[in-house]
Parts: C-alpha cells; sequence; structure tokens
C-alpha cells in the first residue's frame, strides 16, 4: 500500500495487543513484500503475477546458505532458521553466501518456491508459538538468475535492479538498520496489551487475604506509571526513527555505518524496555500470573522469547554502535 514507514511499527503495534505472534507473522510477511521490490522486474512479476498477495517467508542468516555460480543463475543449498510464516507461504527469500572454490564472492538472497524446500517441523518454543517460525532446507537447488538479487552493498557498482523502477522512499531504507522496527512494534503493542489487561483486572480486584483494593497500593500505582512510562517511550522512539528515515530518504540522504548502528541500537534497547514493562505488570500478578488461562502468561512468554531475535541483542547492538562512535571500523559486505 506504499504507506509511510512509521506503519511498519504502527500497524504491527495494534494487532499485538490481540496477538504478538499474528503481528509477527504479518509484519515478516510485509517486510518481505517489500524487499521484494529489489529484485529484478521478471521476478516481482513471477511472484505476484497471479497473486499479490502471495506469502514470502524467509531465510536471513547468510552463512546457513552456500551458493556456486553455475550457467544461468546459482545452485544453492542450506539449511535456515526462523522462517516466521512459512507455513502460509509459497515462496521463500533464502540468503546465502556465494563461493568461487573457498572464497566468498558475493552475499545473495535467492526466490525459492515451495517445491524446492523442506519445511522441518521443529517450532516447539517457549513462546512466540503462533508464528510457525520453523526450519527450512533445500539441497542443491537451481536458483535462475531473475530470482537472485546480491546483498553485497560494499561491492564495486552495486545496484538493486528494482529501484530501477519503484521510485518510493519506503523501497530505499535499509533493512540493515531498520531490521528491528516492525517486529519492535510487535512487542510494543504486546506489552501494550499485556498493561491493559493488568489495568483491567487491578480495577476489578481485591486482594484475597486481606480485601483490600489493588488499586489503592503505592507500589501498584507505581508498577502500571513505570510499565506504561517504558512503553510510551518505546513507542514514541522507534516511530520518530522511522519518520525520520524517511524524510532522510526522501530528501535525497544516505545512512551511513554510524546511523545504521545508531538505529538497531534505538530497536533493541526500545524492545529491552517493553520487556521489562511486561517483567514489571507479571511480577505484579503474583500466582494469578502462571495460569495458563491467564492472558498475561502468554505476554510474558511472547516477550521473552522475542527477545531472543538478534536484532533485540544488547549485547550484539550496543557494542558494535559504541566501539565505531569511539574510532572504530564495523565492517560487512551487506552493509
Amino acid at each position: 500500500m506504499e504507506l509511510p514507514y512509521v506503519a511498519m511499527v504502527d500497524l504491527n503495534d495494534v494487532l499485538a495487543q490481540g496477538d504478538a505472534s499474528a503481528a509477527w507473522t504479518f509484519t515478516n510477511l510485509g517486510g518481505h513484500h517489500r524487499l521484494l521490490t529489489l529484485w529484478p522486474m521478471q521476478c516481482q512479476e513471477e511472484v505476484w503475477g497471479e497473486d499479490p498477495d502471495m506469502g514470502i517467508a524467509s531465510g536471513i542468516a547468510y552463512f546457513q546458505g552456500r551458493g556456486k555460480r553455475v550457467d544461468g543463475g546459482l545452485e544453492v543449498s542450506g539449511k535456515w532458521g526462523f522462517s516466521s510464516g512459512v507455513d502460509v507461504s509459497e515462496w521463500n527469500m533464502l540468503a546465502c553466501v556465494v563461493y568461487d572454490g573457498d572464497k566468498p564472492v558475493d552475499w545473495c538472497m535467492s526466490m525459492i518456491p515451495r517445491k524446492d524446500y523442506e519445511i522441518i517441523d521443529d517450532w516447539q518454543t517457549l513462546g512466540m508459538r503462533g508464528t510457525g517460525s520453523r526450519t527450512v532446507r533445500c539441497e542443491n537447488v537451481f536458483v535462475p538468475a531473475h530470482r537472485v538479487v546480491s546483498m553485497a552493498v560494499a561491492l564495486p557498482g552495486h545496484e538493486f535492479p528494482g529501484l530501477k523502477v519503484h521510485k518510493n522512499p519506503i523501497y530505499r531504507i535499509p533493512l540493515t538498520g531498520f531490521g528491528g522496527y516492525g517486529i519492535g512494534g510487535c512487542m510494543i503493542g504486546n506489552a501494550q496489551g499485556a498493561l491493559d489487561e493488568m489495568i483491567e483486572h487491578v480495577k476489578a480486584r481485591s486482594t484475597a487475604y486481606t480485601g483490600a483494593k489493588m488499586r489503592d497500593f503505592q507500589a501498584v500505582q507505581y508498577r502500571v506509571a513505570l510499565a506504561a512510562g517504558k512503553i510510551d517511550a518505546a513507542r514514541h522512539w522507534l516511530r520518530h526513527d522511522c519518520m525520520e528515515a524517511n524524510d532522510i530518504v526522501k530528501n535525497g540522504g544516505t545512512f551511513d555505518a554510524l546511523a545504521k548502528l545508531r538505529y538497531r541500537r534505538n530497536s533493541a534497547m526500545a524492545v529491552k524496555m517493553v520487556t521489562e514493562a511486561v517483567d514489571t505488570l507479571h511480577e505484579m500478578a503474583g500466582a494469578n500470573g502462571i495460569y495458563d488461562h491467564a492472558p498475561l502468561q502468554r505476554r510474558f512468554r511472547d516477550a521473552h522469547a522475542s527477545q531472543g531475535h538478534i536484532n533485540f541483542s544488547m549485547d550484539v547492538q550496543l557494542p558494535t554502535w559504541g566501539s565505531v562512535a569511539l574510532g572504530g571500523e564495523y565492517k560487512s559486505p551487506t552493509f
């Protein structure tokens, strides 16, 4: 729909207030549609020609796949984890490092149809169970050149074929900086749902032992306010970054390594904040928060399951920004 890029946060925020897994799957499928605009038009027509709503899953870890150049395209093999939405998708964007012998020469994403990869039923998890983020595998699959796009933006002369056609600024906002923003919106919505549910619970409840109203306890008031403040701050932070990036691209600007790393830092910190908000609320729920029928326990599990995503790792995202800010270098062919 080519909405402003901030919709990547807003839509998923609203959906996740109902269910984080549904929102996570939605943003992955939507994000993959945005990425497909980078491919040659022949590939876009092949995928979208009969059904513009065709689902596309992904396996984004380059070193989980291996490619070699053959006549007319690539031969790809690999095993990729965390392919969210794969059960409802007919295509998959699978990443690989392309080798010439033992030397890596390119970092590519390949569009591979459902018939050419296997889905492994291994998604038995603590949380985010509804995303169906199963592992996929393929062996020596031929991928024609029009279904391959190089993501090695650092290589000389690199360009994305599809951007010659698609001019909307949202297609030029780099995934390397903003990979955590759509799914970050999901976790903001998940935390907001937890807050709303807890507020309604507190309003209606007296303590089991004294009969006192929970809402009159200062500690309860403090925890609710603390959680709400963290959720509001995270939401404003990610929304601001998306609007800023949209304006930068619209005005012809670009993003250097420090800027991309700053956005990655921000999304990791924002999700850390909303996870803390959910933890604060879950602690306050006490024994009532451990039952399977209690909505808050699902919010808690989903928050902690999603925080395992590489984009939300404070140990990964903060030191890289700090290193470059202090004069170091960040080297990656896809950055």
